[in-house]
């Protein structure tokens, strides 16, 4: 099993604030962990709002819905959907979500990136975590870390998007779709 760390509260705050400026109704959220990123983004959420939180792995999924039950949501507000992000998110709605926010596998964030576009609605934000370099080391940290400089460099590169990188816990990537492309 993969390791489901949890965000900070630095982070988390960030998270409901971002869902809480778009009005949000409807947010997908890629790689479910332990579910406390997801816990964040439901309190920031309109009342009667759902997430979709999508993972591979069963335990993480397991332990999410415990800590969503804890927090005090019932399961009306939250759909656990397991399988490898890539197969899922092309059965999701296009233009049907209001966030879409990705912490997990960092090789995967261009593909998440493509998805999002998808399934955003114009106005609707997509989060990226974990896009700054980080304290790990060694050869995977490396390849992590220039993924994600990839990722910065074409989030910013693309007019549809409206990118801000937020320099807390481990960097979160924030962009705003805009309604069209502008001239």
């Amino acid at each position: 099993m993969g390791g489901a760390a949890p965000i900070s509260p630095l982070t988390g705050a960030a998270l409901r604030f971002l869902a809480a400026a778009v009005g949000a109704r409807s947010v997908v959220e890629i790689g479910t962990g332990c579910g406390t990123s997801g816990i964040w983004l439901l309190r920031g959420m309109r009342p009667g709002a759902v997430l979709t939180s999508v993972d591979s792995e069963p335990e993480h999924q397991r332990l999410a819905r415990a800590a969503f039950l804890e927090a005090g949501f019932p399961p009306g507000r939250y759909r656990l959907i397991g399988g490898l992000a890539l197969e899922v998110l092309p059965r999701l709605a296009d233009g049907a979500y209001d966030v879409v926010f990705a912490d997990a596998d960092k090789h995967e964030f261009p593909d998440y990136l493509v998805a999002a576009l998808r399934l955003l609605r114009p106005g609707g934000l997509v989060i990226f975590n974990a896009t700054l370099a980080g304290d790990s080391v060694g050869a995977a940290a490396e390849v992590g870390a220039a993924a994600a400089g990839d990722l910065r460099e074409h989030v910013r590169a693309d007019e549809r998007l409206v990118p801000l990188l937020l320099p807390i816990g481990d960097g979160l990537l924030a962009a705003v779709k805009r309604e069209e492309a502008p001239r």
